[in-house]
């Protein structure tokens, strides 16, 4: 069964960093991309930035030039290294697989459980 865990949030103040990961497990043959998006109370998810197997990446304007995506395609895992945070980052961040070829055949939109990340001010 495959499955998409992500883990590193918490608690930062500020100014400080964070950086969350994803790994994703099971009989994998393949992911293209792989994406990072924040939800919180009354709002939509957003995409926060994503990353395809060749390297490009793209980012929310509010996160340009803070945070940064990268995968470590032999391990199927995605980073997420979040830097100056701001209070505004406070949110849930949920990993997203949108297709993966396994040994079962090629599945959807897989999403972690999320994690929760904290800034104070």
């Amino acid at each position: 069964q495959v499955q998409v865990v992500e883990s590193g949030g918490g608690l930062v103040q500020a100014g400080g960093s964070l950086r969350l990961s994803c790994a994703a497990s099971g009989s994998i043959f393949s992911i293209n991309a792989m994406g990072w998006y924040r939800q919180v109370p009354g709002k939509q998810r957003e995409l926060v930035a994503g990353i395809i197997s060749g390297g490009t990446t793209n980012y929310a304007d509010s996160v340009k030039g803070r945070f940064t995506i990268s995968r470590d395609n032999a391990k199927n895992t995605v980073y997420l290294q979040m830097n100056s945070l701001k209070p505004e980052d406070t949110g849930i961040y949920y990993c997203n697989v949108p297709r993966i070829t396994t040994a079962q055949g090629i599945l959807y939109d897989l999403w972690g459980q999320g994690t929760q990340v904290t800034v104070s001010s």
